[in-house]
């Protein structure tokens, strides 16, 4: 089971304490499963592999309650696995998360006075890899004290030796397929980090800004053409101003060539499809080297680039008299010029949609760079494919199937070069005497190609999700596809992600997936949504409204954060973070604790050996086994479905309703009663169903079910590793079950009916019960030793022809018909007398309501939504009036 060795932490019924501690009990039992190696896989070479691999969490900080969901889920799944005897592997790992990481790094080192460029590329790295180290040791630290069954010994990183084998291979493969290649293009650039970006790392925001209406007065002096621009600085890389073909307007100007403003350059008037004519003047401005739209044109019309910034967002030489200019400084004073010049015509307020850099925040600047991509369509075509056939991925919910389709039919060339240090290096080298260029998996490789030793390196790393894209089968092993964990833990069962990254992340790994392994990288997609705060608000820094999982697992234990988490939560959808909920989930972990202390006192020393559940079982005992069973076929097809919510839904009502508020309350009889035989067969029902359920939580409640566990009698070393329950048609008990719920429903009425008449539980009661049946007759009699005991019985009588009492209060359950006579619950008069008090004061209060609505001066003025209250108030006295009225009438009847 293990090459370690371990002792199991020494633990008896006598000695479980009378309340659970959560600390306590979390450091002893991880500590305890790490020495056991209970959760690496490979132990079980004959079993089917169940694979899960880890969404890596970039090392720029600890993890969040969103983490603490995402994983909370896996270990359900792979605790699960591992129960039902599949060899599970669940693999950790991190992602050095590039621009994310450098820009971590950079602000720290900002504060001390210091940028990169004096650190150089090497002492910078240096940095960055202390940060690294520092932030990963804090993610494991955090996984421990989440409980997370993680195989440990096949920990990934995504910057490791043999994940960058990996990126070198594909990227090497696909230049020479020709689907990687360089090219001068507009991509988007974060004039703060510096780098480029790809298109889902530009998070567009609403902007209040202004649209400015400029004249560019034609050459020959016949006139103008008024433009529009939310950008006016970039009007100095204009190199063309485009009408549609079709537009009789501009028909005759076609050709012409105007005069650009602030420069006196001569530009052309183009026609071109792109412009929509009904939109404004009809005439659009052309700027190739900074609109991407403007660059596509500028292709199809063979017009100059000219860019008019550098890559910090400064304007270069090629901005004439606003060069060294801040570009938002640069539009100030372009505006005031225009102005001067009497061309700037209008200024209009316009709301616009605004790119900012995901990771910096910085506005996104549309710029003209010499950068690397990945030609998408060849790729996208297969994974196309494959999902229309019904042979990709399957999606939970389904409806994202649409999503992934939608945005991989559609997909642009992916720019991943980035202008960063911190990343996989781009496996390109340049001759600088010779002008060529090779991409190759080393130096050596590409000096042995190119047959020259002088040769530089490309200074860019690739996008994060590049080396991402690879990890279900690069952190496997390949590209040596005759490693043993590639071979048998590839393709993986399930990914569970977030519905936020299915284009970062989900579809680059099933179209990678299938270019290098022709596998899909995992069967199931299992898509959960943001955990919000209790308002429903996106957790932020800015807004202070995040909770870190550790604060929850210092105030309420790390079984009660899980258990809140996962059963809260619905495939797809967001879910609101409520302190309240943990508490809640808190409270059901010590209700699983008290009735488990009070099982174990009295097992008197039960071991497992004697554990005997055939024979002569009672109603309740042959119940409890019916609905165990139950609970655990539901519960396997749940997770199976990844039905969490309704999961801990059908655990909580077992645990609490019938194993806990029922069974144990019926066992009582027999375990303080004086029939040894029955006592030790209700114990060995005890033992074997509280086992059974501790089970079935343990995956969702690790700690605490482990706890409890290793006082009951057991065999093996773990729950961890203890064999998941499975469902057995011989605890099928359909008659036990229409017997207790027959128990169930009298008990239920008798105790509804002293609380309507205030008469407490320690007060004794005379009962007759009427049965519809011979067969109601029976189960009654058969079992009236638990209704004598649970209704409190004085006199208890049952009979098909119960005469009915005069005065009596009565309830009619399935199966028989209740009659409680008044004279042995209550002094009638007594009663009579509480009834009239309470109909003089709820008479006071509608009265006093009725005279308030019907006050004009207090209907006119009042809101409406406190006239409804006082409404609904008059209706809710009324109500309760008319009810006391009518009981008092019955009782003097």
């Amino acid at each position: 089971m293990s090459d370690q060795n371990h002792q199991t932490p020494q633990s008896t019924s006598a000695d479980m304490p009378t309340t659970y501690d959560p600390k306590a009990a979390e450091q002893k039992w991880y500590k305890y499963w790490m020495e056991g190696g209970f959760f690496k896989a490979g132990q079980k070479p004959d079993a089917q592999p169940y694979t899960i691999v880890i969404p890596p969490p970039n090392v720029t900080g600890m993890l969040h309650i969103g983490h603490a969901l995402d994983f909370t889920l896996q270990d359900i799944l792979i605790r699960t696995k591992r129960m039902q005897g599949y060899d599970a592997l669940w693999l950790p790992g991190s992602d050095h998360a590039g621009i994310a990481t450098q820009t971590k790094v950079e602000q720290k080192l900002r504060e001390q006075g210091v940028t990169r460029y004096d650190l150089g590329r090497e002492a910078f790295l240096e940095k960055v890899w202390e940060w690294k180290e520092l932030y990963a040791n804090t993610i494991h630290e955090q996984w421990e004290k989440m409980g997370f069954s993680l195989d440990y010994s096949r920990e990934r990183f995504t910057l490791d030796e043999g994940l960058s084998e990996a990126v070198r291979e594909v990227f090497v493969k696909l230049y020479e397929k020709g689907l990687i290649y360089r090219g001068k293009y507009i991509i988007n650039w974060d004039p703060a980090a510096r780098t480029a970006l790809s298109d889902i790392e530009v998070e567009y925001k609403e902007v209040n800004g202004h649209l400015y209406h400029l004249q560019y007065p034609l050459k020959d002096g016949s006139g103008s053409i008024t433009v529009a621009t939310t950008r006016p600085e970039t009007m100095l890389g204009d190199t063309a101003v485009a009408v549609h073909p079709k537009d009789e307007r501009y028909q005759g100007l076609i050709g012409k060539c105007l005069v650009l403003p602030l420069t006196g350059r001569e530009i052309p008037i183009i026609a071109d499809e792109y412009v929509e004519k009904e939109f404004g003047s009809g005439a659009v401005k052309i700027t190739p080297a900074h609109d991407p739209n403007d660059f596509e044109v500028g292709l199809r019309h063979n017009l100059p680039q000219i860019n008019v910034m550098d890559e910090t967002g400064t304007m270069n030489a090629e901005a004439g008299k606003y060069q060294g200019m801040d570009r938002s400084e640069c539009r100030k004073q372009i505006v005031k010029d225009l102005q001067e010049l009497g061309v700037l015509i209008k200024i209009e307020d316009h709301v616009h949609q605004v790119g900012h850099s995901e990771r910096t925040g910085a506005v996104v600047e549309p710029y003209l760079s010499t950068q690397w991509f990945v030609k998408m369509q060849p790729l996208a075509e297969t994974a196309i494919e494959a999902q229309k056939s019904g042979k990709g991925v399957n999606f939970v919910p389904d409806r994202f199937d649409k999503t992934y389709l939608n945005w991989i039919e559609n997909v642009r060339d992916w720019c991943i070069s980035r202008q960063l240090w911190w990343g996989h290096r781009i496996p390109a080298w340049y001759c600088d005497a010779t002008g060529e260029m090779v991409v190759a998996h080393s130096e050596e490789e590409a000096r042995a190609k190119l047959g020259r030793d002088d040769l530089r390196q490309d200074e860019d790393v690739l996008d994060t999700w590049f080396s991402s894209a690879l990890w279900p089968f690069s952190t496997l092993g390949w590209p040596n596809e005759e490693a043993e964990d590639f071979k048998r833990y590839f393709p993986t069962n399930v990914l569970v992600t977030g519905y936020d990254i299915i284009y970062f992340w989900v579809a680059r790994m099933i179209f990678t997936s299938l270019e290098f392994t022709g596998q899909l990288p995992f069967k199931d997609v299992l898509m959960h949504g943001l955990v919000r705060d209790s308002e429903g608000k996106k957790m932020s820094k800015s807004l202070g409204n995040g909770v870190d999982p550790l604060e929850v697992i210092d105030k309420y234990g790390a079984d009660a954060m899980r258990y809140m988490l996962s059963t809260s939560s619905t495939p797809g959808q967001d879910l609101r973070f409520h302190w309240e909920r943990v508490e809640q989930a808190r409270n059901f972990a010590n209700k699983i604790w008290n009735a488990s202390r009070f099982a174990l006192m009295n097992l008197e020393g039960v071991t497992v050996e004697e554990i005997d559940i055939t024979g002569d079982l009672t109603t309740a005992d042959r119940w409890i086994l019916h609905r165990m069973n139950e609970t655990a076929r539901e519960i396997t097809r749940l997770i199976d479905a990844y039905e969490f919510g309704e999961t801990g839904r059908q655990l909580y009502n077992f645990i609490w309703d019938d194993l806990c508020d029922w069974y144990i309350e019926f066992a009582k009889l027999s375990l303080y009663g004086e029939d040894a035989a029955a006592k030790k067969k209700t114990q060995s029902v005890l033992a074997y169903v509280l086992d059974r359920t501790l089970r079935m939580i343990h995956p969702f409640m690790p700690f605490i079910s482990e706890e409890i566990w290793q006082h009951l009698p057991h065999s093996g070393d773990t729950v961890t590793l203890a064999e998941w329950p499975k469902y057995d048609p011989a605890f099928e008990a359909p008659q036990a079950v229409e017997e207790m719920g027959l128990l169930m429903d009298i008990i239920r009425a008798v105790r509804n009916i002293r609380a309507e008449v205030n008469v407490p539980m320690s007060k004794k009661i005379d009962l007759l019960v009427k049965p519809v049946s011979a067969e109601e007759l029976r189960i009654v009699e058969n079992n009236a030793h638990y209704i004598r005991r649970f209704c409190n019985t004085s006199d208890f009588g049952v009979s098909l022809d119960t005469a009915v009492p005069d005065k009596a209060m009565t309830a009619v359950v399935s199966g028989a018909e209740l009659y409680l006579p008044l004279a042995g619950l209550i002094d009638i008069s007594q009663e009579i007398a509480r009834l009239e008090k309470e109909a003089e004061h709820l008479n006071k209060e509608v009265e006093r309501v009725e005279k308030k609505l019907a006050n004009e001066g207090f209907v006119s003025k009042a809101p409406a939504k406190v006239i409804e209250e006082e409404r609904a108030k008059m209706a809710d006295y009324s109500s309760k009036r008319d009810k006391v009225l009518a009981r008092i009438h019955e009782l003097k009847g």
